[in-house]
């Protein structure tokens, strides 16, 4: 992985939920998932619209998203979860 993509998602992770600005964070509500496109591509693109996968709102409460101490990565997360749907 790239090392500014890492900075740039360590950077994402820690985003503080007590001092962000709700009104630069996507509402997960308004995120629309093509449900023909590959896998791959459905993770691409959740991202894309998100903007931040780890810090988001849903209707007016702000989501932060952190997982337990695990070998999963988010991206194994976002996977599970996109092929659920």
């Amino acid at each position: 992985m790239d090392s500014i993509l890492k900075l740039d998602l360590n950077a994402m992770k820690d985003v503080d939920i007590r001092t962000v600005d709700s009104a630069t964070l996507v509402d997960i509500c308004d995120v629309k998932i093509d449900k023909n496109l590959p896998q791959s591509e459905r993770v691409r693109d959740f991202i894309r619209q998100i903007k931040n996968p780890y810090c988001y709102k849903c209707g007016k409460a702000i989501v932060k998203v952190s997982f337990s101490d695990t070998t999963a990565t988010l991206e194994d997360r976002l996977e599970h979860y996109l092929k659920s749907l």
